[in-house]
């Protein structure tokens, strides 16, 4: 019984359209399904991913048209990152971003990778990162995790070269999204904000058994904690981080437009998330029935600091009511919808799909 990787993220947005026109159009990635919140079956619900939204690929947005702006804090999500294959990628994303109009930080020296920062229509945060150098940089393979390990203050001082950092990116214009730079390996890590971290290594660490691959600091701000879990080796794609924040100083996050609603760890099958259901109800948390999303099944808990997390089974996968070539063309809804698949469409703005391009 073992948490696998990531599974998903899922963000709230205003515009159904734009958010496809970005994630689609700027970022590459394919809308492979276009359904609705079971649970609010009047809102859109977008995933988006690779070609077949593989777990670990899959960014979802639930269009909430009048949810005010929302902001990061404790109990919320910072930023999630998508993986780039290398430094060189990284650049061609900088300088494909700017010409288009983003405004994009970076690159910064993260030690373990490299990554820019730039924010989507909704103002979500986002992070391109490279898949290395990795933890053993400062670290035996088998000793990652175990010791503190403070930013050197060459890479601070590094990375507060404004100048610098404005000055390097790509040489020419990108206006394709090359081989080097798809965003098809999926998500890199996803960066949350707890309020003690010792706490929250209780969480992932011991309770759900995900293994601590560092701790270190906030690169940019080094008084505040930064601790990284993930699977095995800690790859990117099993990677959650969290940021510890006093909160007496910080307030809790505020939900709404670009603010995270969930994140999902990627379990087995349903044997195993019915194993988890019962750990967790052991442990004295809340946690809610298996739940059928068709594409996966799902048992939501909460964090010690009360953000949602999910725990979502591997299959049976998005082609399990469309084909492959056909994902995210059709308005798809779960069985028990479908007799109000009229009122429902009405009530939805209807969206253009731009055909995916491999």
């Amino acid at each position: 019984m073992s948490i696998l990787g990531l599974h998903h993220i899922t963000i709230v947005c205003n515009d159904a359209q734009r958010t496809i026109d970005f994630y689609t159009q700027v970022l590459g990635l394919r809308l492979v399904k276009l359904t609705v919140n079971f649970d609010d079956p009047s809102a859109y619900h977008l995933y988006f991913g690779d070609e077949t939204g593989r777990p670990g690929t899959a960014v979802t947005y639930f269009e909430w048209r009048d949810a005010p702006r929302g902001n990061w804090g404790i109990g919320g999500t910072h930023h999630y990152a998508l993986a780039v294959k290398d430094y060189d990628g990284l650049l061609k994303w900088k300088r494909r971003l700017m010409d288009l109009g983003l405004k994009v930080n970076g690159p910064l020296d993260r030690h373990y990778f490299t990554s820019i920062y730039f924010n989507d229509p909704d103002g979500t945060i986002l992070e391109i990162a490279t898949q290395g150098p990795g933890w053993t940089v400062d670290e035996e393979a088998d000793k990652i995790g175990t010791e503190f390990r403070a930013p050197s203050p060459d890479m601070v001082l590094r990375n507060r070269d404004e100048e610098k950092i404005r000055a390097t990116t790509w040489h020419e214009p990108v206006p394709e999204i090359t081989a080097d730079m798809a965003l098809s390996h999926g998500m890199h890590h996803i960066t949350a904000i707890g309020a003690n971290i010792n706490r929250t290594h209780e969480f992932f660490g011991e309770l759900l058994g995900m293994r601590r691959v560092k701790m270190t600091s906030n690169f940019d701000d080094p008084t505040q904690a930064h601790w990284y879990w993930g699977v095995g080796e800690g790859k990117p794609g099993t990677l959650i981080t969290y940021f510890e924040r006093d909160s007496r100083r910080v307030p809790r996050a505020r939900f709404g437009a670009g603010q995270t609603h969930h994140f999902a760890l990627a379990v087995a099958n349903e044997t195993v998330q019915l194993e988890w259901r019962e750990k967790l109800l052991r442990a004295g948390l809340r946690v809610t029935p298996v739940l059928d999303r068709i594409y996966f099944k799902s048992i939501y808990t909460n964090d010690p600091d009360g953000h949602i997390v999910e725990l979502a089974t591997l299959g049976p996968g998005f082609p399990a009511d469309e084909s492959v070539k056909e994902l995210g063309t059709h308005l798809k809804l779960p069985p028990w919808l479908e007799n109000q698949r009229a009122e429902i469409a009405s009530a939805l703005r209807p969206v253009r799909v731009p055909e995916w391009k491999k």
